[in-house]
């Protein structure tokens, strides 16, 4: 039997653009999330098993998940960007 190993995720929280609303902590079903001084904040990281609901529902597009643990892609120079997309276009 192979040893599985369990996911993890970062959570990448833009403060600038959260307004507090509160959406992405009703949405997470494990209750990861909760707003500290009006923003929203990973209270309990290792619970997050990676729906990225908080991600979708996020009016602002303050919060992104991201698995951690994975291979990381080959790094890419400046001359490999299209500055003509705006930086939250670039998934690849």
């Amino acid at each position: 039997m192979s040893e599985q190993r369990k996911r993890t995720f970062e959570h990448v929280i833009r403060e600038r653009w959260c307004k507090g609303c509160n959406v992405c902590v009703s949405f997470c079903p494990k209750t990861v999330l909760e707003l500290r001084n009006g923003k929203v904040f990973a209270a309990r990281p290792a619970d997050c098993i990676g729906c990225r609901m908080c991600e979708l529902r996020c009016p602002d597009y303050a919060i992104e998940i991201r698995e951690t643990g994975l291979e990381k892609p080959e790094e890419k120079d400046s001359s490999c960007v299209d500055y003509t997309v705006p930086p939250e276009a670039n998934h690849a």
